[in-house]
């Protein structure tokens, strides 16, 4: 890294392990409460029935299936972020969780306050950019009342930020290797959480399949029962008038 010393110059290698190995055990329970949790009527809502017409699809299964992994794709990225990166970088930091609004970590070294906010990936809308300038001068103001510097950073669990700080904004953006460099002190951590995973993946994996399973069972018996006739075809009237019927 450059312009921007390391948050720690060193890390705990087991507490890094544990908390890799809990949070992984969150992100598949969480993943599989939101496959029970799926409700095909609020789905079918927000779907086009028009499309699935038009492209010919004449298989209830195919739609459960386009459902199903939109509907894992979407989940997973979010939860991820949420019970993967947040709660690693918590440990590794050396923080605290304060409950402040916008702001997921802050660490107290002494003279100096980090304010730190964990995403996934780097693509976020203007919206939430702004409100996260919003949230970062809030804590400032805070901060300052204890006579502390405040350094706000932005820590994107992958990808590339071609500069740390850009576009006049009034905080620190580190991703991918960066962002793990500066929170850990080591260049090369961003390879080893994969190490550091070690075969929990593939165990959890295969109870995330069975739950995958059931949920495709289940939504597939809901799906035929209200919206395929007595022969087993799609009634296409029954279900673009529930998607669209006043």
């Amino acid at each position: 890294m450059t312009n921007f010393e390391p948050l720690n110059d060193s890390y705990d290698e087991a507490t890094a392990m544990k908390a890799i190995g809990v949070a992984l055990t969150e992100f598949y329970e969480s993943l599989t409460r939101a496959l029970d949790d799926i409700n095909i009527e609020k789905i079918l809502k927000r779907k086009n029935p028009y499309l699935y017409r038009a492209r010919g699809i004449y298989s209830a299964r195919q739609i459960i299936e386009e459902i199903l992994s939109a509907y894992v794709s979407s989940s997973q990225e979010t939860i991820f972020g949420n019970v993967f990166f947040e709660p690693v970088t918590l440990a590794l930091s050396g923080g605290y969780q304060l409950f402040a609004e916008g702001i997921d970590i802050m660490v107290d070294k002494g003279d100096t306050m980090y304010g730190i906010v964990v995403k996934s990936g780097t693509s976020v809308n203007a919206d939430s950019r702004k409100r996260q300038e919003q949230s970062f001068q809030a804590a400032q103001k805070r901060v300052r009342r204890y006579k502390q510097a405040f350094v706000p950073v932005v820590g994107y669990g992958y990808g590339h930020k071609r500069k740390y700080q850009s576009g006049g904004r009034p905080y620190i953006e580190l991703a991918g290797q960066d962002f793990w460099h500066w929170l850990t002190g080591d260049p090369e951590f961003y390879t080893k959480i994969i190490r550091y995973m070690g075969t929990r993946p593939d165990e959890y994996a295969k109870k995330f399949e069975e739950a995958y399973a059931n949920a495709e069972n289940r939504l597939l018996r809901e799906f035929t029962a209200k919206y395929c006739d007595k022969s087993g075809a799609i009634d296409w009237d029954t279900l673009v008038k529930f998607n669209s019927g006043n």
